[in-house]
């Protein structure tokens, strides 16, 4: 029986453009340099230049490479033009993560 998810976050989410990298695969791939476009200390919604399917697992690695974890894909969502959005959550997070809320911010 497939998984079901809700739509609604654990974690409000933060605008904020950070360099990352997704690697297809829970264990690595083909690698794609890409930025977010809104980040949580779960997850983040992430520029790519590939379709993915909800549940898809990847390896989402932290611009800095301070921060790894494998994810799994929410929500693929077709851009106007070309491209695509994703929603990841973080389901074995390792490192540390930047996370800005309101005016200050923090790492976990």
């Amino acid at each position: 029986m497939p998984r079901i998810y809700r739509d609604e976050r654990r974690e409000n989410r933060t605008p904020l453009e950070l360099r990352a990298y997704l690697l297809a695969g829970a264990r690595g791939g083909e690698v794609e340099s890409t930025f977010t476009e809104d980040v949580s200390g779960g997850g983040a919604r992430v520029m790519t230049a590939r379709r993915w399917r909800p549940d898809d697992r990847l390896t989402f690695v932290s611009g800095t490479g301070e921060f790894r974890s494998t994810a799994r894909v929410a929500y693929c969502q077709a851009l106007p033009g070309e491209g695509f959005a994703i929603g990841v959550e973080f389901l074995e997070p390792s490192g540390r993560w930047f996370v800005q809320s309101g005016t200050s911010s923090t790492l976990r």
